[in-house]
């Protein structure tokens, strides 16, 4: 936009509600890829009965901005960890850990999108 020497243009900036806007969109897709991750761990969780698999949950602490994929079963960490054990094909141990390099791409561009979403764009 050309704007003449007559001409006045006024801008405000609502830093702090922009910031807000922004925040709220990083938490969404933080939550969105926490819940990509999840789904792809559990297609990696060893079953025996699914309880473990059952017991997987996404969350968000919308402060920090700070997502967890989590397993609540008594034996969850102990499965997790243990590469000596035997399990179905397809299902391994580091269930979990071993999702988070291949979703890494995904998880960012499901946060970008949530950010550029809430900016229009």
């Amino acid at each position: 936009m050309r704007v003449s020497p007559a001409q006045s243009v006024r801008i405000q900036w609502n830093g702090a509600a922009a910031t807000e806007l922004i925040r709220r969109a990083a938490a969404r897709g933080l939550l969105l890829g926490a819940e990509h991750v999840l789904a792809e761990s559990r297609k990696r969780v060893p079953i025996a009965e699914g309880t473990l698999e059952r017991s997987g949950a996404a969350s968000v602490d919308e402060q920090q901005l700070v997502a967890a994929v989590s397993y609540d079963t008594p034996y969850a960490r102990r499965v997790h960890e243990d590469m000596t054990a035997r399990h179905a094909p397809g299902r391994s141990a580091k269930y979990l850990e071993s999702v988070l390099p291949e979703t890494s791409d995904a998880v960012q561009a499901l946060i970008a999108a949530q950010v550029r979403r809430a900016l229009g764009g």
